[in-house]
Formats: structure tokens, sequence, C-alpha cells
């Protein structure tokens, strides 16, 4: 891709956090989920939890995790998301392209895995409309030399102006069925406005309090939704941070706890 062209000095890595929603075969009851119901207990004991009554689904992660490690996929972690039946692994860092490849791969072995266990696995950014659940998304984590660099918070925050100039670009390629998800409820922005802040899941783009301390390190566009296509959204990131352009300053929302 070209935006990947020409600025392999500037040593692009990106993080990529892979949401998935497991079913039964019915493809209609979630793992953990009573048939044609919904769980007695609001979501919240799920997120990385431990326990039979809280976890639905290790079984397809760990398996998945050993599979990546063996085909050579830079698998960082996993974990039990927000909804029951959600879970999530990382791929990265890599570098430019590489991540998309990776992640491509990766899609691949989970649903080998899921049919080996004979579960039904979407990538669908709201599986389940109805109640007080999370949607999935695909979290893609960025930094480029500069910014993991002594002072590197201000080409962040150069890169997020500029990322909030072209906010309907990005949203136009950043998955199907985004705007169920991006309601600004539930760990989401508005998929109509564009905002960051630090430790803030509620906005566009978030910088960690690590990196805000240190004055250096990386950003998350919580954005692209889990079906998204990783080149396309690693791609775009790219060439929008690497553009040589003047863009107004954004306000950062105040701070929320991660």
């Amino acid at each position: 891709m070209e935006s990947f062209e020409g600025n392999d000095d500037q040593e692009v890595w990106f993080g990529l956090e892979q949401e998935f929603t497991l079913f039964n075969l019915d493809q209609k009851t979630p793992l953990g989920w009573p048939e044609g119901g919904m769980p007695s207990r609001p979501q919240g004991p799920y997120y990385c939890s431990v326990g039979p009554e809280n976890n639905f689904g290790r079984m397809i992660t760990d398996s998945l995790y050993k599979a990546c490690l063996y085909a050579g996929i830079t698998i960082s972690g996993t974990n039990g998301e927000v909804m029951p039946g959600q879970q999530e692994y990382q791929v990265g860092p890599c570098v430019g392209i590489d991540a998309g490849d990776q992640l491509m791969m990766s899609r691949y072995i989970l649903q080998r895995v899921c049919e080996d266990f004979q579960v039904y696995c979407t990538l669908h950014p709201k599986p389940i409309v109805e109640g007080e659940w999370n949607g999935a998304g695909m979290h893609t984590n960025v930094s480029t030399k500069k910014m993991r660099e002594e002072g590197g918070l201000e080409d962040i925050k150069q890169a997020i102006y500029k990322l909030g100039a072209k906010h309907a670009e990005h949203i136009a390629i950043y998955g199907e069925g985004n705007e169920l998800r991006l309601t600004g409820a539930y760990e989401t922005a508005s998929i109509d406005q564009f905002c960051y802040g630090v430790a803030n899941r509620g906005a566009s783009i978030r910088i960690g309090r690590d990196t805000e301390a240190e004055g250096k390190g990386y950003f998350e566009d919580r954005r692209p939704s889990s079906n998204a296509d990783p080149y396309l959204v690693t791609g775009k990131i790219m060439g929008t941070i690497m553009e040589d352009v003047d863009v107004p300053a954004i306000a950062p929302m105040d701070k929320e706890t991660a």
C-alpha cells in the first residue's frame, strides 16, 4: 500500500486489539447466556475475569494463543471482555504493513480453533443490540520512532489533531455496522464527533496515563470496529499522521478512570 512506502525511517509500530464474540451453534445464544434470555448479572465481572461463572470461551483464547505462537504470529496477550461471551487477543507491536498481515492470519487461525470446539465466532461490532452490553472493536495502538523518544508526547498530539481533521474519512473505512457500536455509550465516543483524552475510554483517541506521565509513548485509536480491514485501518492512520499539514489543535476531554 502506498501509505507504507517511503516511511521506513519512522518505524511505525501498530498493536491491534481484536475483540470477538462467541456463540453456540444456533448463532443466537452467546456463550454463557441462557437460551432465549440474558445473563442475570449486568456486565462488569466478566472483564479480565476468572471462574466458570464469569469467563466463557477461555479454551478458545488459550488454544488460539498457542496456535498463533506456533505459526509465528506476534500475539501479545488475551483477555475476557466486558460482555459475557466476548473475548479479545492482541497482535503486535508490528512494524508497518506487517500488522495487517499478522492480524488477518490470526483471524483465520481463530476460525479454525472455533471449528475444533464447534463454537460460532462473529466479528460483528454489535452482535447484541438489546440490553446494556458493550460492542466489539479493533482498538489500534500506534507509535512512531519520534513518539517513543523524549518529547514524543507533542508528536502524539500533532498526530491526533491530524486524525481529528479527517474523522469522517477514517470512520468511512473503519468497519461495517460501526454506527451501532459508536454511540457515545458503552466505552465509545459518538461516531459523529471526534475527541481525545487521557485514560478516557469514552474518547475517539485515548492517550495512556503512562504515556502522559513519561512524555512519550503511543496513542490508541478506539474507533475501528472488530470487523474492520486491518490493512485499510493501519494504512489510513499511517497516511494521515505522515502528512505535512497544519491542522487546528483540539482540546482534550476530561480524564476518566480507565
